[in-house]
């Protein structure tokens, strides 16, 4: 699919206005000149940016509630999906607090350079949260090409309280996964099939209880 071609069907599928895809286009450009410094995103995505991460990242904001006010995106690495959510919500008018959290100096310099070019309201928090215990205590999380279940779900367990759902992107592998991490952790779920891949889900938790051993 052409570029043309993606920027309509994002367009379409989003229903955001011209200015939000005059914002997007504008991260893309940014995001492709990075690229050339660090690895951001894989090489071989480049030429289907809108796709592959805008419009990926995008479906997500229909999986939370608009009370849930406060949203923190683990590893965002590109700004995926915490900074498409950031900008679909400035479109929609959605008063979310999101935070994106990213271990990386060099890809937090580039998430803080994008948030004043297109001028959001976002935090940006330069830390390993492996490293350092840091108390979470947003209601929404969101992981996108993250770590295993297993580490993520000790992670929530352990340094979130009072989060009312976690939504995790999952590729060819999710059903092992979620398989595996099933045998030390009781999960309420739903999995929900990604509109840009059929190899792909979205676990949606709402409940997350660690099993005695």
């Amino acid at each position: 699919m052409d570029k043309s071609n993606q920027i309509d069907t994002f367009g379409r599928i989003t229903k955001v206005s011209r200015e939000t895809i005059t914002s997007f286009k504008l991260y893309e450009e940014i995001l492709i000149e990075s690229n050339k410094s660090f690895n951001l995103i894989g090489k071989s995505t480049i030429n289907e940016i809108w796709t592959r991460h805008f419009l990926d990242s995008a479906q997500v904001i229909d999986f939370i509630d608009k009370k849930d006010k406060s949203i923190i995106d683990l590893g965002s690495g590109a700004g995926f999906p915490g900074l498409v959510v950031a900008i679909l919500a400035k479109d929609r008018k959605i008063p979310f607090r999101i935070e994106l959290l990213e271990k990386s100096k060099k890809k937090t310099k580039f998430l803080e350079k994008l948030i004043k070019k297109l001028k959001l309201k976002v935090n940006v928090i330069n830390e390993n949260v492996f490293e350092k215990n840091i108390k979470m205590k947003n209601e929404v999380f969101l992981l996108r090409a993250f770590k295993p279940l297993k580490k993520t779900f000790e992670l929530i367990h352990n340094q979130a309280t009072n989060w009312n759902k976690i939504l995790i992107f999952q590729g060819k592998t999710g059903k092992e996964e979620l398989l595996l991490a099933s045998k030390s952790w009781d999960i309420k779920y739903k999995q929900r099939k990604s509109i840009t891949s059929s190899d792909s889900t979205i676990l949606e938790i709402k409940e997350l209880k660690k099993k005695i051993e």
